[in-house]
């Protein structure tokens, strides 16, 4: 084997849980060169991985499928479907294209197909990736070994002067939509509950999801322990000041998912209903954890107010947080 193509051109999350399969197939393929098909804003995550050797934007190969075609690749797994992609790769004449069953353009253009339903299974994303690479000899991970597998680094430093004395903690409350958000009145009163001698708090996010925290909860940003970096990263300098910080409060979210694959303290905020649940979404790590309600719940399907993640109280969240600072004073190396 000696060139593979992974292909996931969809969100930053589901991005960061397919590089375990990366680092899965560079274990057992060493001297094969992996490729990886993306949108071009998760360009960042990709070069961040050291087991993925080229990246290419998902535009590029539509527009030029002379790329595709030039790689002389051996396989192609789909992880994420994508019609034009498969097309493209079948095209190319890719010998070994492998997806889902469950698209029926795969049965079209690839000629390897993989029989499981992701809204239907217990598996956790990032083993659901690993799953399609079952043909190539890849066997299924547990939750517990996925994180060796992450391979992301981030080397460069961002200009922003962290305490070495307090704990340096991000809260990112929002997600772009995407998920069932903790409430900020509960951001806030978290932040009022940790003393300020001990944490430095730095609120991250988009630019417009700053413009919609200050809308909402404007003194939020008011506590002389607080800083309002909304809008200030771009999503290469967020991941090095990830991996400068020392933990992070989120829902389910990229960023979560960042931190967890470079090892830092992560909280989870999630709701019991699938497949949005924390069986199939957890952040993966050796410090990464979530808090959910024990319950089974779909009550919420239609509405993001989600009744089950207010429950999630916050001295729940700030007792995590404070046991994250105590380890990292009594350990720091841990």
């Amino acid at each position: 084997m000696k060139k593979i193509v992974l292909s996931r051109t969809d969100n930053l999350g589901d991005v960061i849980l397919t590089l375990p399969l990366a680092g899965l197939l560079k274990k057992q393929y060493p001297q094969a060169q992996l490729i990886f098909i993306g949108k071009k804003y998760t360009e960042a995550i990709i070069k961040s991985c050291k087991n993925i050797d080229v990246f290419l934007d998902r535009e590029d190969v539509i527009n030029s499928p002379d790329l595709l075609k030039n790689l002389q690749a051996d396989v192609i797994i789909h992880v994420f479907p994508d019609k034009e992609i498969a097309k493209t790769a079948k095209k190319a004449g890719i010998p070994l294209r492998i997806g889902t069953s469950h698209r029926l353009f795969h049965y079209l253009y690839c000629n390897k197909l993989v029989n499981f339903s992701r809204k239907k299974s217990d598996l956790h994303e990032a083993q659901l990736n690993c799953k399609l690479a079952e043909p190539l000899g890849i066997k299924l991970p547990t939750l517990e070994e996925i994180p060796a597998y992450y391979g992301m680094e981030a080397t460069q430093k961002t200009d922003i002067n962290l305490s070495k004395n307090k704990f340096n903690l991000i809260l990112h409350p929002k997600s772009k939509g995407s998920a069932r958000e903790w409430p900020l009145t509960y951001f806030e009163s978290l932040i009022k509950q940790l003393p300020k001698e001990l944490f430095d708090i730095y609120i991250t996010g988009t630019e417009n999801e700053g413009e919609l925290i200050k809308s909402q909860q404007p003194s939020i940003f008011s506590y002389a322990n607080v800083t309002d970096l909304t809008g200030k990263f771009s999503l290469e300098n967020l991941i090095n000041f990830i991996n400068q910080a020392d933990g992070i409060v989120a829902c389910s979210t990229g960023p979560l998912h960042i931190a967890a694959a470079l090892g830092k303290y992560a909280c989870g905020i999630y709701p019991p209903m699938k497949p949005v649940h924390p069986g199939r979404w957890a952040p993966l790590g050796k410090k990464a954890l979530y808090l959910v309600l024990q319950k089974n719940c779909s009550d919420c399907k239609k509405s993001m107010d989600c009744a089950c993640i207010q429950a999630i109280k916050v001295e729940q969240v700030a007792k995590v947080v404070l046991g994250w600072q105590a380890k990292l004073v009594t350990n720091p190396h841990v």
